[in-house]
C-alpha cells in the first residue's frame, strides 16, 4: 500500500488535518511543529488530540511527519541563534511523545561563511546536549538542495553528522527528491546509482522518508524549487519509478508541491494510479 501524503496546517487543530488528508486519499501528512517563520508553539488541545489518535488508528494512517522550524539552525555561528534551536528541539521533541508515531524531520541549518567542518562540529553538539538516551522519537536529518551555506547537500555530511551523535539509534534520513536532483543526484537518469550511494555512505536502513516533489530549476542547480509533479524538471516518469523502486516503495511520502487540497488530491490519485501492487 503507497504511505503518500502531503503537508497540511495544523492550524485548526490535528483531528481536522487527518480528516483534511483522508479528503484527498492521504494516509499521512506534514505539519509544521510551531510557526515555520517564528518559534512559540500553540498549546496542545488534548480533546482534540485524543479524537485525533482514534482517527488515526481507525484509518491505518502511516508515520507522520512533524517539521521543525525554519527558525532552527543548530549551526549559526551565533549562541543565541543556537540556543532558540536547542530550547525548540528539546521542547518539540517532548511534545512527540503525545502524538501517535511522528518522524521528527528537520534542516540541518546554515553555516553562514563558518564553514562546513565548523557547522557540523556545532549540529552535533547542540543535538548531543539535547539528546537523551532514553530518547524514542524517530529524528529525520533532511537532505538538502546545496544553496547558500546550506549543510547537509551530500550524504557524506549526513552520515558525518549522525556518527557524530552519541545517542544515534533513532537518527535517520529523509530525501527529498527536488532537493537531491538540485544537490547533483541525478535521480532522473541514474536513480539505481543515486540509491546505491547513498547506501554505501549512509546505509539504507537509515532512510525512512521522502519529500516527492517535481523541480523548478534544472539539475545540479543548487537552488530549492519545488514544483507541480509533472512540471518540473524531474518528470513524472522519474517520480513514478521513484515511488515504485523495490528499495523505497515502502516508505513513507509526503509532497510539499505548491498547491492547495485539490492540487493535492489530484497528485496523490496520480501517484495511486502509477503505484504498482505487489502481490
Amino acid at each position: 500500500m503507497l504511505k503518500i501524503g502531503c503537508h497540511l496546517s495544523i492550524a485548526k487543530g490535528y483531528y481536522r488535518a487527518g480528516m483534511d488528508a483522508l479528503s484527498i486519499g492521504a494516509n499521512t501528512f506534514q505539519y509544521f511543529t510551531r510557526n515555520p517563520r517564528g518559534g512559540k508553539a500553540k498549546d496542545i488541545d488534548m480533546t482534540d488530540l485524543e479524537k485525533f489518535k482514534r482517527l488515526w488508528e481507525e484509518n491505518d494512517f502511516a508515520p507522520l511527519f512533524a517539521h521543525a522550524p525554519y527558525t532552527m539552525n543548530l549551526c549559526s555561528d551565533k549562541e543565541d541563534v543556537r540556543s532558540f534551536g536547542k530550547r525548540i528541539f528539546a521542547e518539540d521533541l517532548e511534545r512527540l511523545k503525545l502524538l501517535p508515531e511522528s518522524y521528527y524531520v528537520f534542516h540541518p541549518g546554515s553555516h553562514v561563511g563558518a564553514g562546513v567542518d565548523r557547522g557540523i562540529e556545532l549540529i552535533v553538539g547542540a543535538i548531543n546536549e539535547v539528546l537523551t538516551e532514553n530518547n524514542d522519537v524517530t529524528i529525520l536529518l533532511e537532505g538538502m538542495s546545496g544553496k547558500g551555506s546550506e549543510i547537509g547537500s551530500t550524504f557524506e555530511e549526513i552520515k558525518r553528522i549522525i556518527d557524530g551523535i552519541k545517542y544515534n539509534e533513532k537518527i535517520g534520513i529523509l530525501v527529498d527528491s527536488c532537493h537531491m536532483y538540485s544537490a547533483g543526484y541525478d535521480i532522473v537518469g541514474d536513480l539505481d546509482g543515486v540509491i546505491k550511494k547513498l547506501d554505501d555512505v549512509v546505509g539504507l536502513q537509515k532512510l525512512k522518508g521522502i519529500h516527492i516533489n517535481d523541480s523548478k530549476v534544472e539539475f545540479n542547480s543548487h537552488k530549492d524549487r519545488h514544483e507541480v509533479l509533472g512540471e518540473g524538471t524531474i518528470g513524472s516518469e522519474a517520480i513514478i519509478k521513484m515511488i515504485n523502486h523495490p528499495l523505497l516503495r515502502n516508505l513513507t511520502f509526503n509532497l510539499e508541491t505548491p498547491n492547495e487540497l485539490e492540487g493535492y488530491k489530484k497528485e496523490i490519485e496520480f501517484l495511486r494510479k502509477n503505484y504498482k501492487e505487489i502481490e
